[in-house]
């Protein structure tokens, strides 16, 4: 027996009768080799760690466009907080560990440069639209490894793909990624709108801070257990209904007073200006993409639009500025 098949058992007889068994996988797109040693999800989850967009995330912008600090999040800082939160969950209800990190080491993949504000104007342009899940989703099935992708399991990619929309993920594991990406999201962003004095701790309205608590460090540990509480052998992820509604009250304050404030978001417009310009330099220059973009219009039949959103989603922040400083700025004015 090998080591892969000791762990697949030990799964059957520890985990939760609602978890993910790695054993019943419904599989990949194309078939391969099982290995001796990790079950298919701690596979799916070491694809993504090895792999190029994963490593990009540490240059892409989380909320805050070039903040003066080095302790503010970026895009893999708050992948490995959600994934941290997620096994944390996981762990307690005995659900599957490796599939829950695969879902949210992979979740953010194909987030664009500058957040959300490059996500929105990619959106715009796109005819398809741009919604950065479906395009994570994209990145693993289509771009990584030079156009063969990753081949991640099914369960794997359903998690990517529902973390930020109506659909139901298939898995509980999924589901406690979605969730987990909410809780980090909320009080990582309060964590670094305090640090860069937009907000202060007596600021958040007393009402929340008396269900959640008065600190990052509260707010994480009654969320997390009260997840775990109210979903402890059950068939869903859920919270009481007093903690979620106070966690959507955050949210939404967040977003009123962090997401559209002035101060967090005063360069946005020139964010979503440069992917503007540079959208539409290489839709008039197509040849100036790189080759392996050209070569999935040719091979694959892509859009002309597609391949365009592609380069420029995987573009790390910097790289997006050096790009468009080597197009559309006169050598003579550089410093």
């Amino acid at each position: 027996m090998t080591i892969r098949e000791q762990l697949e058992l030990r799964e059957m007889d520890y985990l939760s009768p609602y978890a993910t068994k790695s054993k019943e996988s419904l599989g990949r797109k194309r078939e391969e080799t099982e290995c001796d040693i990790r079950p298919v999800f701690q596979r799916d989850r070491d694809r993504i760690l090895h792999s190029k967009s994963f490593r990009r995330l540490k240059q892409k912008t989380q909320v805050f466009l070039l903040p003066k600090g080095d302790h503010y999040r970026t895009r893999l800082t708050h992948t490995l907080e959600v994934s941290q939160n997620a096994r944390t969950i996981a762990k307690a209800l005995r659900l599957n560990e490796d599939l829950v990190e695969a879902i949210s080491l992979g979740h953010d993949l194909g987030h664009t440069p500058f957040g959300h504000a490059g996500e929105r104007a990619l959106n715009e342009l796109c005819p398809q639209g741009f919604k950065h899940a479906e395009q994570s989703v994209r990145v693993v099935e289509c771009l990584e490894k030079d156009g063969q992708g990753l081949n991640l399991t099914r369960e794997v990619l359903d998690g990517i793909l529902t973390h930020q929309t109506a659909s139901e993920p298939m898995t509980l594991e999924g589901q406690v990624v979605r969730l987990s990406d909410k809780i980090a999201y909320v009080n990582h962003d309060i964590d670094d709108a305090i640090r860069g004095g937009i907000l202060s701790e007596a600021d958040i309205p007393p009402k929340y801070r008396m269900i959640l608590g008065n600190s990052t460090k509260e707010r994480l540990n009654t969320i997390t257990h009260d997840v775990i509480i109210n979903s402890m052998d059950k068939p869903n992820v859920q919270m009481s209904e007093e903690v979620n509604e106070a966690m959507q009250g955050l949210r939404k304050f967040m977003f009123e007073n962090v997401y559209k404030n002035s101060v967090a978001k005063q360069e946005e417009s020139k964010a979503i200006e440069m992917v503007r310009k540079l959208y539409f330099y290489y839709y008039e220059q197509l040849d100036k993409l790189p080759n392996e973009y050209l070569r999935r219009m040719e091979f694959y039949g892509d859009s002309k639009e597609q391949v365009i959103c592609d380069y420029i989603a995987g573009m790390t922040d910097n790289y997006a500025v050096k790009v468009f400083q080597e197009i559309f700025i006169p050598e003579s004015w550089k410093f």
